[in-house]
């Protein structure tokens, strides 16, 4: 416990500054909200770092904004399942103005509910992704394999399940909630550390 205390005392101002960042992008455009959203309907089992760089290419071309999933896909480099993530994309654009309708679902526990229901491809992870990089992410939390793997070494979780339906999600998120106040770490703080100490580095 003295050592994670001690990782994040030496990562909470960078920790802090990316939080900044993601509230800055959520007061940005729909259009800027698709392009985090669309990086989040890419990574599940694919490298975060590959996904960004292949959005981002994609929008500065102007590609993810108004191409079809053939161009989408090919343009998909290094992303796992391109096929399936390209058509989510597609979808997702398409229904843009119904999607965005999740700002009016109440507080972010409510937004990342309406965001599975109504987004194809999007699970609690990667909503609760996307919800964190537009800056709703204070009580979140993002159960990928990095958390995961540092929630069973903590002993906060017997075992790492092999799949997280919703109620799964959510017990884990709650047991690491309770962990995160009696650290008297704040949840995405803790969620980000628990990642960088996976990674070696605070990204998105």
């Amino acid at each position: 416990m003295d050592n994670l205390r001690r990782s994040y005392s030496e990562r909470k101002a960078e920790i802090r500054k990316r939080i900044l960042e993601f509230v800055a992008a959520g007061k940005g455009s729909d259009k800027r909200l698709f392009l985090e959203l669309a990086f989040c309907l890419c990574t599940p089992q694919s490298k975060a770092k590959v996904c960004w760089e292949s959005i981002s290419r994609m929008a500065k071309k102007g590609v993810l904004y108004r191409d079809d999933e053939k161009e989408i896909q090919k343009a998909l480099i290094g992303v796992r399942f391109a096929g399936n993530k390209s058509r989510y994309i597609v979808a997702a654009r398409e229904n843009l103005p119904l999607i965005m309708e999740f700002k009016n679902a109440g507080s972010p526990l409510m937004m990342r509910e309406f965001l599975v229901k109504n987004v194809k491809g999007i699970g609690w992870k990667e909503a609760s992704h996307f919800l964190r990089n537009i800056g709703y992410g204070e009580d979140i939390a993002i159960l990928d394999r990095h958390i995961l793997r540092n929630l069973l070494r903590l002993k906060i979780i017997p075992e790492i399940p092999e799949s997280l339906s919703g109620g799964k999600y959510l017990n884990i998120e709650n047991k690491m909630r309770k962990f995160s106040r009696r650290i008297g770490i704040p949840m995405q703080e803790l969620d980000m550390l628990f990642w960088s100490l996976e990674t070696g580095e605070v990204f998105k």
